[in-house]
């Protein structure tokens, strides 16, 4: 069959949940669209990401909490961990997520599919790896984002491995060496700690997950590296692909001694990078910053003045699900309507760690605002000695919230402790309503419940901000320690 030529309104490369979202507000005003996908349907999110991640994390949370039975006065054992039945669970429960969104795509137009991959041509044409071509009078670059490798731990060879590969295995190793104390690495370092893997966490400068704030930052560090070992500054002096594994030669600090380590695997969670670098950007008149991602406005996606819109991992910006859907909604909504482009106001940043205790980031960051200048108060709470926290032995946190000075606005806030991925739901939705601290201690407070911390540190705030009194010291109606 000779190639064919197809001529579309708008097209749309990539079927992650940017390139849904994009396609779903595309078609409500025009019939006219090439979806194009290469690899496997499915967001990477259900495939590897969010949801995988988290069936790891939760039998790990539940085998921790039998450790402490003995200080609630109970009885019993830690269970013994089938590494094989968790992998099953995890396997099977991540491919009916994939399933979900596989049927989704299949609920999309036949004829507006395409299984292939894309690359530039000029501005407005596709050259496709079937031999076809796409002349598109529109296209939204939604192509994802893949794990990021340095090249040092290629020394790593067979046994180098990234969070894609760690839910396709069909039982737990025995160790592995986790680099890279960003949200993956925590989650599935803590998580493989406590399913009895030995696991050692290198870092690097002291940065735990996307906290800013020294304060908290040095609370996590502190926390962490007394549940299992985390080499935060650490420095490696070696890999080495073994016999029996790969060897990690180090110091955990910079005056101690040299440390020799064999760990079956070598996981690198380094970040990700945007999927920008194969689809023959040079070949357009799109202006690229270092990375090679095209400049764009994140407020409508459009990369400068052009047709073209980014949306999702592909921009390096934020790579989050609700993040990636809303920005493919909007590259969609504006490819549609091009060349009337629109601006949205973006949702409220916010971010969750889901390791133990679980780190949580809202609004505005402590490094934004000081970078900015910005004239802010702080409000501090510790969950240590909170109520309902320290009933349910889960005491461990720091709060830390910002605010205005001169509006008392609630600005932000960085957090680590029991229950953050609920209070910073809270904090991101009165943030958006653009709420002064003064109001939010209208709303009601239950007791007990770790909400009453976020109360105590918003009451700090409010004092520290001089728009209130000083905060009553475990007052009747804050509970004890609250």
């Amino acid at each position: 069959m000779s190639p064919q030529k197809k001529h579309v309104e708008i097209a749309i490369i990539g079927t992650g949940t940017s390139g849904m979202g994009a396609y779903r507000e595309a078609r409500k005003m025009t019939d006219s669209i090439a979806l194009i996908e290469g690899g496997e349907y499915g967001t990477t999110c259900a495939r590897v990401g969010c949801m995988p991640s988290k069936l790891l994390i939760a039998p790990a949370e539940v085998r921790h909490r039998a450790e402490l039975f003995s200080q609630f006065g109970l009885k019993g054992s830690i269970p013994d961990v089938d590494g094989a039945a968790v992998m099953q669970r995890v396997r099977n429960e991540r491919d009916r997520f994939v399933a979900f969104v596989n049927e989704d795509v299949e609920e999309f137009d036949a004829k507006h599919k395409i299984k292939a991959y894309a690359k530039f041509v000029d501005d407005h044409t596709l050259a496709l790896s079937n031999g076809d071509s796409i002349k598109a009078e529109r296209i939204i670059i939604a192509t994802g984002s893949r794990p990021n490798i340095p090249n040092f731990f290629n020394s790593a060879e067979d046994r180098l491995i990234t969070n894609d590969d760690v839910f396709d295995w069909t039982d737990l190793p025995k160790s592995v060496a986790v680099f890279g104390a960003g949200v993956i690495g925590l989650e599935l370092g803590q998580a493989l700690f406590r399913l009895g893997v030995k696991v050692h966490l290198f870092g690097a400068e002291d940065l735990v997950g996307p906290l800013s704030d020294p304060a908290v930052r040095n609370y996590a560090l502190e926390t962490f590296k007394k549940k299992f070992p985390f080499h935060s500054s650490g420095e490696v002096k070696e890999i080495k692909r073994v016999d029996n594994g790969v060897q990690i030669t180090f110091r955990s600090k910079p005056d101690d001694d040299i440390t020799v380590e064999t760990f079956d695997y070598l996981l690198a969670a380094t970040g990700r990078r945007a999927n920008v670098d194969n689809i023959g950007l040079e070949n357009t008149s799109l202006k690229l910053d270092k990375r090679g991602v095209p400049l764009y406005d994140p407020l409508s996606m459009q990369c400068g003045n052009s047709h073209i819109f980014i949306a999702g991992d592909a921009n390096s910006d934020i790579p989050l699900l609700h993040e990636a859907s809303d920005e493919g909604r909007l590259a969609g909504e504006n490819a549609a309507r091009y060349p009337s482009v629109y601006k949205r106001a973006r949702k409220v940043p916010l971010g969750i760690v889901f390791s133990d205790p679980q780190i949580g980031t809202v609004g505005k960051s402590y490094r934004e605002l000081s970078e900015n200048g910005v004239d802010f108060a702080i409000g501090e709470v510790s969950f240590e000695n909170q109520g309902r926290s320290r009933v349910m032995l889960m005491n461990k946190g720091l709060m830390r919230l910002y605010g205005d000075r001169d509006t008392g606005i609630l600005l932000g806030g960085e957090m680590i402790g029991p229950g953050q991925e609920h209070l910073a739901h809270l904090l991101a939705w009165t943030i958006q309503m653009r709420m002064t601290v003064e109001e939010i201690l209208q709303l009601p407070f239950y007791h007990p419940v770790i909400e009453e911390g976020l109360r105590s540190a918003l009451r700090v705030l409010l004092q520290e901000m001089g728009m209130g009194p000083q905060p009553p010291l475990n007052c009747i109606d804050c509970g004890p320690g609250a």
